[in-house]
C-alpha cells in the first residue's frame, strides 16, 4: 500500500487526523461487501474483498480528477438472506442493515462530512441502501451518492462474458485471481448447474436457482481482461462523481 492509499483510510489514522480527513474530504465512503457462499470454488469473503480492493481503486485514482476521498472500513456483513441455505452465509435482516447504513452516515456527517458515497458490491443489497439513503436525504440532509460497482463495469462484462456471469461466475472469479489468487479453488471451478430460470416468479432462496452455488461459467475467467475493466470502471465512476460534484 503506497502513502497515498494508506491517507485515504479511516482506520489507519487517529482521531485528530481523522478530524482533518472528514475536513478535507470530497465524499466518504462506505464500501459494503457480504459474507455469504460463492459455489464451491470461491470463499464466503469474495464481495469484501471486491469492495476492500476496488474502492482502494477509487481512492487512489481520486486525485487525478481533482478528488479526495476518505474511505470507511468495509462493511463486511450485508442483506443475504437469499443464500442462507448454504453454510458460511451470515445475512443481517434488511431492516437491521438498513439502520446501520443511516447510523454510519450520521455518524460521519456529525464529524464534518458533507457527502457520503456508498460503493457496494453485492446485489442483495441494493433495495436497502436506496432506503437508507433516502432517509439520510430527507430526514438528515446529508448528501449521499451511491455506486453499485458493477453497473459501470456492465456494458464491458457483457461484451466479454455474454449475460449469465453473475454469482461466482466468470466476473468474480476473475476479480479474486486478480487480487487474492491464493483463496480461488481452481481444481473446482465448474460450469455452474442452473436449475431454474424464473423470468416473473420471486425465488426464495438461491438454492431454487443453481446446484453448486453460482450462476455462469467460471472456468471462463480471465483476471488478465479484468485489469482493463477495473482501470476503465474507476475512471468512470470518479468521472460522474467529479462532474456531480460540480
Amino acid at each position: 500500500m503506497d502513502s497515498t492509499e494508506s491517507q485515504s483510510l479511516l482506520a489507519e489514522m487517529t482521531w485528530q487526523e481523522a478530524e482533518t480527513a472528514f475536513d478535507e474530504a470530497d465524499f466518504v465512503v462506505l464500501p459494503c461487501g457480504a459474507t455469504e457462499q460463492h459455489s464451491t470454488h470461491l470463499p464466503t469473503s469474495v464481495d469484501s474483498i471486491r469492495a476492500e480492493n476496488l474502492t482502494a481503486e477509487l481512492a487512489a485514482a481520486a486525485p487525478e480528477h481533482d478528488l479526495n476521498l476518505l474511505v470507511l472500513p468495509v462493511l463486511p456483513y450485508g442483506y443475504s438472506e437469499h443464500h442462507i441455505n448454504y453454510a458460511g452465509t451470515i445475512s443481517l435482516g434488511a431492516d437491521t442493515y438498513q439502520e446501520i447504513i443511516i447510523d454510519v452516515g450520521r455518524s460521519v456527517q456529525r464529524h464534518g462530512a458533507t457527502r457520503f458515497l456508498v460503493a457496494n458490491f453485492h446485489g442483495g443489497n441494493i433495495e436497502p441502501h436506496k432506503l437508507a439513503l433516502d432517509r439520510l436525504q430527507r430526514d438528515h440532509e446529508l448528501d449521499s451518492y451511491y455506486a453499485h460497482w458493477t453497473d459501470f463495469a456492465r456494458d464491458q462484462l457483457e461484451a466479454r462474458f455474454g449475460t449469465e456471469w453473475g454469482h461466482a461466475g466468470e466476473y468474480e472469479t476473475s476479480v479474486i485471481e486478480h487480487y487474492r489468487p491464493d483463496l480461488v479453488r481452481g481444481d473446482r471451478k465448474t460450469p455452474q448447474t442452473k436449475k431454474n430460470r424464473y423470468e416473473v416468479r420471486q425465488y426464495a432462496h438461491f438454492d431454487d436457482l443453481t446446484v453448486e452455488g453460482g450462476l455462469g461459467d467460471p472456468t471462463q475467467s480471465d483476471p488478465e481482461f479484468l485489469e482493463d475493466v477495473i482501470e476503465a470502471t474507476t475512471d468512470r465512476i470518479l468521472t460522474h462523481l467529479r462532474s456531480e460534484l460540480e
